[in-house]
Formats: structure tokens, sequence, C-alpha cells
């Protein structure tokens, strides 16, 4: 066929695309952008082959989206005119959909940002390579040349720098990149110069390996890459690199060992230092480049588990020894990649990765302090590297770091992880963080307060001395005031953890407890009032008058009211038994609640938890306070069963509630002959059948020996009386049997 037939067909099938193709674009959904100030318009694209007659003979359809940026608006911008502007230039939006456009907009408008937008949601990834000595020549490579380069492989090691410096000038151009696949010879001789040669020429080796790494960039010729075991490669050539730069630390140690006694001496020990200055130079441009090519290929998890496999984590944190500060913004952005799984991770931890990388923070290198951050933020979401974190100092660090607005929230997640651990919230009295914090929650005025920056105060207001300096100055009047006036669980969460602590803090609160009885109503979210709740049950002041509250704001009622089992979450209903437990303290508030009849819905409600410890032993601590009062004991002791609870309590599997139990029980067998009678002879009872326990144990124990002798043996072992005494005598001994001994009151 001659060329010009070809022509004629090409420009048959031209010319019948553009006459008997039809297109049709039919607008879908509009939408804000997730993050961005910017509109989503999504549409569908119906492409259609027409025949002669006009009919249909093949259709596709496509959907796609497009993005149209406002970055020009604002709170003063008239979201009128923009929405028509936005309409007249974009075909895709019908002018019918002016009133949605000017909707989505003026969402837009009002959405507040992401504190995480912006620097902190940026991806920090190494820079590109860039060419370096050995690399640069003046000639310029041609494609159509290729061969001729290839041939310079097969000669000395001068030559084969040249011919791959050449082809690596090809390769660095994405363009060529699926010619030079295609060659096969070139990529063959490229891989075995590398694997015969590399430890010949520095120079050599990580040319030849950054042209294969130009391939890696991409992920479709990644199978190219694993075909020559590039990456294997790789993983020698760094291994052996490392050893040689311990040989050449330990020759410069020795040569700088003793101190020079004359100008000959100090040259040869200025030479040695420049010669290994120039041979770390080099030798750090092959790590950048291997390194960078492995991190390409660990795209893939199972490559990744090869690496892992041949121990990268322990190479990549010897590197994170190094001075060269692009080299160790690839090594963080591998561990960091590399950290996400945990066997990484535990790797990680077994070679002092958290002393090496505390060196790095701060640092005058922004990305490469947000990345060592960053892998911070992975590893401390365990234990024993948080507890590395404190150790080798990074607390006061991390804390500098909450005042650098690119790296703050990192670091507040950092400081977060290492709060919720109770073996370091005091140290944090030793920092600077503490009035940092409050400052920043002041600064918050009526703004929602992010996420990492309250839940860190509540997990350090839970530590006294903590409390105490975030209510120095007018700390807690700041706190209420914001809380209470914006109804902030979390923010009020954070002052109940401050509440729980005696000493200098309570006192503090006595201002306001009748802001807090206040917010107790039926009406109020649940989440709110158990904050609120939970505050005033923390608050044991011998000063503060319960009488007088629970009348002035009518709580009895809702106290009551909320003990029914199922009438709230448990959570509330357990702080409003930590709240009768705490105002039964008071003895006139403790009649009150008698009277109420409170104490018969408190073993309703014992009855129905009494699967839960935490219920039960506060139910049974609100018995131990009223027994105290008179007016309360008579009601318990006469009027209730709640003294045959406690007695079935009393040996109960959970320790805190059998002491609680016994000291109540104490308390009422010291006022009341008869239910004295009964916990006397329960404690005997439970007693005696242990006693019996060990002594039938014993006897089985002993017995085992004769178990195969015959019976008149056996009679004899079990019924002769020196036997027997000297069996009681040994038992009496060890756990005396309790008598029955009732004491007059």
């Amino acid at each position: 066929m001659s060329s010009t037939t070809v022509y004629t067909a090409i420009f048959t099938v031209v010319l019948y695309c553009l006459f008997f193709t039809q297109s049709k674009v039919t607008a879908g959904s509009l939408d804000v952008h997730p993050t961005e100030k910017a509109l989503v318009v999504h549409y569908e694209v119906e492409a259609s082959i027409l025949g002669e007659s006009g009919g249909h003979m093949l259709g596709e359809r496509k959907e796609g989206q497009k993005i149209i940026r406002v970055k020009s608006l604002s709170p003063s911008t008239d979201v009128g005119a923009l929405a028509k502007k936005v309409v007249e230039e974009c075909k895709l939006i019908p002018p019918s959909r002016l009133p949605q456009v000017e909707q989505l907009l003026y969402y837009l408008q009002n959405r507040k940002s992401s504190p995480v937008e912006g620097k902190e949601k940026r991806t920090v990834k190494p820079r590109e390579l860039t060419p370096f000595e050995g690399m640069e020549l003046n000639e310029e490579a041609s494609i159509t040349r290729v061969d001729e380069y290839v041939e310079l492989l097969y000669e000395g090691i001068p030559e084969k720098i040249r011919g791959s410096a050449l082809i690596l000038q090809l390769a660095r151009n994405p363009d060529n990149l699926e010619e030079l696949l295609h060659n096969e010879a070139a990529l063959g001789a490229l891989a075995r110069v590398l694997r015969e040669d590399w430890k010949q020429s520095v120079e050599l080796a990580t040319i030849i390996i950054y042209i294969f790494f130009c391939f890696s960039s991409f992920s479709q010729f990644h199978g190219v890459v694993s075909h020559y075991k590039i990456g294997a490669l790789c993983m020698s050539v760094v291994e052996h690199e490392l050893k040689r730069h311990d040989v050449w630390r330990e020759e410069l140690r020795k040569k700088n060992k003793s101190a020079p006694e004359n100008g000959s001496l100090r040259r040869d020990q200025d030479k040695a230092m420049r010669k290994y200055q120039g041979l770390l130079a080099k030798q750090e441009q092959l790590l950048r480049v291997s390194l960078y090519l492995l991190l390409n290929l660990a795209e893939d998890t199972r490559t990744e588990l090869k690496m892992r496999n041949k121990n990268i984590v322990g190479l990549l944190v010897k590197v994170l020894d190094r001075d060269d500060e692009e080299l160790l913004v690839l090594v963080v952005s591998f561990l960091k990649k590399l950290s996400i799984f945990l066997e990484n991770k535990n790797d990680m931890a077994e070679v002092d990765t958290v002393e090496r990388l505390a060196r790095l923070v701060p640092c005058d290198h922004e990305d490469l302090l947000n990345l060592t951050l960053r892998l911070l933020l992975n590893l401390s979401f365990d234990s024993g590297l948080r507890g590395k974190m404190v150790e080798v100092g990074l607390l006061p660090k991390l804390t500098a770091m909450l005042g650098d607005e690119s790296n703050r929230q990192v670091a507040m997640r950092i400081l977060y992880h290492i709060s919720i651990d109770d073996r370091f919230k005091g140290m944090f009295v030793y920092t600077d963080c503490i009035p940092q914090l409050m400052r920043m929650l002041y600064e918050h005025g009526e703004e929602e307060i992010e996420a990492e920056l309250i839940s860190i105060c509540i997990n350090l207001a839970a530590n006294k001395r903590n409390a105490q300096l975030m209510c120095e100055g007018n700390g807690l009047k700041m706190l209420m005031k914001r809380a209470l006036k914006m109804k902030d669980c979390l923010l009020m969460k954070m002052i109940r953890n401050i509440s729980q602590h005696d000493g200098l803090t309570k006192p503090l609160f006595l201002d306001y407890v009748g802001d807090l009885a206040a917010e107790i109503r039926a009406e109020e979210e649940e989440e709110w009032v158990l904050e609120c709740l939970g505050t005033l049950a923390n608050l044991t002041i011998a000063d503060l008058d319960w009488e007088l509250v629970l009348k002035e704001y009518n709580l009895v009622p809702y106290l009551k009211d909320r003990l029914k089992p199922g009438s709230a979450e448990d959570d509330l209903i357990l702080e409003v038994v930590i709240m009768i437990g705490t105002v039964s303290m008071d003895d006139a508030c403790a009649a009150m609640l008698a009277k109420s009849g409170i104490i018969p819905a408190l073993i309703e409600l014992l009855n129905a938890q009494q699967e839960d410890d935490e219920f039960v032993c506060q139910i049974v601590y609100v018995f131990y306070q009223m027994v105290f009062h008179q007016a309360t004991r008579d009601v318990i002791i006469k009027d209730t069963q709640a003294p045959a609870y406690l007695i079935d309590l009393m040996h109960d599997k959970n320790a805190e509630i059998r002491k609680v139990c016994d000291n109540t029980l104490d308390i009422i067998a010291e006022y009341d002959e008869e239910w004295g009678r009964k916990i006397q002879s329960e404690k005997f009872r439970f007693h005696n059948n242990q006693w019996l326990e060990m002594v039938e144990s014993r006897q089985a124990d002993d017995s085992e020996p004769y178990l195969y002798d015959n019976d008149n043996d056996r009679t004899d072992l079990f019924y002769s009386a020196g036997t027997r005494r000297t069996l009681e005598h040994t038992l009496h001994e060890l756990n005396p049997p309790l008598t029955l001994e009732f004491r007059s009151y």
C-alpha cells in the first residue's frame, strides 16, 4: 500500500469523525469543595457516532467535574453579584440555578476555616533530585544516539560514566522514558554495569541509579525497575556505604586522637578532613538517590515488606546521624511512611529512633522540622516511645513549638499523647506549657476551641499541681465564665477535673456553686448537666451550706427523679448518686433526702445495677454517709432493708465494696443490737465456712498417700485420736475458729 493511500484513508476517518460525531454535555449536581473556597460542578459528557442515515451507531458516557475557585470571596463580598458572574462565565451552570449558586456561595462565605488548613494540610515531600558533580557534560544527549551511548558502557570507567551521564540526560525528560523502556539493550547494559562496577566508582553508581530513579518516579514503570532487581541492589549499596562511612570516621578519629605537635601533623589532619568531607559529599549523593528510588518502590506494600526483611529501618535510622538536610528530609519522609505499620514501628523502637530524632527538634529547615514532628506523632501512639520522648528531653522542645504557627497542631497532638500517661502529667509543671495553653484558651474568645487544645487541657487538669497553675490569677474565673456562657461541655469537663483536687483549688469554687446548681435542670442537655453535676459532686468543702443549695435550686426532686433506672444515661445517674453521697455529709441534707424517699430509690437502683461495681460502691458509700447521722440512721435501720443488702455485699469480690460495706455495717452494729447480732452471726458463719473448707482441704491432702491402702488403714488414719488432735491443733494454729460473742452496748 502506497503512502498516498494511507494518508487518504486517515483523512477520510478524520472527516467522518468531524461530521458524523455528536457530543452532548449534561450538567449534574452542584456542591461546595470540602476544604477550599470553591464550587464543584459535576457534569456528564455523552459522545455518539452517527450513521449515514443519522442514527446512533456507537456511544460513550463519561462523568467529570469542574472546580470553580472563588478565592476573592470574603465577608464583605456581594454574594449575589459574584453568583451572577459565576453563572455567566461557566457554561456548565444554567441560569435557572442562580439561586442555588448564591446559597452555596453564602455557605462558603460563612463557613469557618479549619485550623489545620493551610500549612498544616500541606504534603511535605523530599525535594526533587537535581544535577550534581559528575552528571554535568558539555555535550547534549540525543534520543537517536542511544546505541552509541550504550557502546560506551563496554569501555573503561570514565567512558562508562560519560555514556551513563548522557543516557541520564535523556531519562530526566519524562517524554523519553517510554522509548528508553523499549530499549532492552540499554537497560540491560546499565543494570549489568551497576551490578559489576558500583563499588569501583561512586559517580558511576550514582548516575545509573539516578536513571532507574527516573523510571521509579512513575508507578507504571516500577515493573522494569523490579525486573532488573535494582531495589535489592540499592539496599546492598546503602548498607555497604554506611559501613564505609564507619571506617572513614574511625580512621579520622585515630588521626585526630593525638594532639598535633607541629605544623606538619596539623596539615596532615586538615588534608584528611578535606578528603573525608569530599568523600562524604559524594556518598550522600549516592545515598540520597538510592533511598529515593527505594521510597518510590515502597508504594507497593509487598515491596515494602521485602525491604523490612532486609532491615531498611535500621539503615534509615543510621543515616539520621548525618547533617545533610536534604538527605535527612528524604530519610525522615521514608521513616514516616514506614511508621504507620506496627512491625516497622517496633523496629524503630529497637534502634533508638527517638533519640536520633530529638536533635532535629528544633531545626532551621522548615520541611525537615515538620516531617520530624509528624514522624514523632506516629511514634507517640506507643506508650514506650512516649516515655523515650520525655526521657530525651523532647517535652520542653515540643512546648516551645506551640508558639510556631506552622507546627503548632502537630506539636499539640504529640503533647496530647504524652499527657494521656499519668507518669508524665506532672512533668508539664516544669515547662511553659500550661501558661501557653491557658493563653490560647483565652485568645479563642467565643470561637469554638479546637479539639487538640481542649483535650490536652482536660488531661493535664487531672494532675493536682497542673490544676493549681491553671487556677492562678483569674484562670478559673475565665474558664467558668466562658464555659457557662457557651455551655461548652468539654471546657466544663476540664473544670470538673480541676475541682477534684483537695487543697488550694477547691475553695475557689465557692463563688460558682450557685451558677453550677442553676444549670442542673431537666431542660438542659444531659451531657452538659453531667459535667456541672460532676463538678458540684467534687466540692467536699466544709464551709459549703449544701442544705441552702438544695432548697434554693430545688435539686432534691431532680435528683430523686434521675435515680429511676432508665431515666437517663448511666453516667448521669452515677453522678447523681455521687452528688447524693457528697451532700449527705451534711446532717440537715441527709435528713432532707431521707424524708424525700431517696433511700428506697437507691435500693431499687442497687437491685437494677448490682452487676456494675461502680454503681454498687457509690450507693453503699451513700449509706455509709447517712448512717453517721441520727435521723437518717434510724430511717435506714428501721424503715428499709438496706442493712440486709449490705450484709449480702459484705463478701463481694470487689475489695473496695467489701471495705465500704464493713465500715457501714460496723456503725450499724454499734447502734442497733438486733442488726448487730445478725451481722456478727453472718461474719461467724462466713469465717467458719472458710475454716471448715480449710479442714476438709487439709484432710483430703493428707489422705492422698493412703488412697490405695486397705480400709482398716484409712480408718486408723481418720479416726485415731492422736492423729485428730494433732490435725486440729495444727489447723487451730493456722486459723483459729471464730466463737460467737455478743457485746452489750
